[in-house]
């Protein structure tokens, strides 16, 4: 069996956004009892996580620590067409992944206890990102 949904998340600029019920939501509309879900973001700013759940200083401190890895209008960078943020967000996204495959068993995905499926936007303005979530399974 194939099934494909669709995500439309507004972000309010830099962070993490849990999709992690929107991921299992559309899972469960699959009607997969086993199989795998895969999870893609259609731009080159903004990248998928796995990361903790239960602390956000977790996501916080990763934050930190991407600012000092790839800082804002660094003069390495050439490309800042829409602003000091623009290359940054384009090197984090590279660093992470655009796509997450996700096991599902017994018809839920089969996350860690304390993990969950977050967007991490890397541009400091909000902005509107698409997720495919493709599930194939039985």
């Amino acid at each position: 069996m194939f099934h494909r949904g669709e995500l439309q998340i507004a972000t309010k600029g830099r962070g993490t956004y849990d999709i992690t019920r929107d991921v299992a939501a559309i899972v469960s509309a699959s009607h997969a009892r086993n199989g795998l879900a895969t999870v893609f973001v259609h731009h080159t700013s903004a990248s998928l996580i796995v990361c903790e759940n239960a602390d956000p200083s977790v996501r916080r401190d990763l934050e930190a620590f991407a600012a000092r890895l790839v800082p804002d209008g660094d003069r390495i960078f050439t490309h800042d067409a829409e602003g000091d943020d623009d290359m940054p967000a384009h090197v984090r996204t590279v660093l992470t992944q655009t796509s997450i495959g996700v096991p599902i068993s017994h018809g839920r995905l089969a996350l860690g206890t304390w993990q969950g499926l977050y967007l991490w936007e890397h541009r400091t303005s909000p902005h509107r990102r698409q997720i495919s979530v493709t599930v194939i399974g039985e």
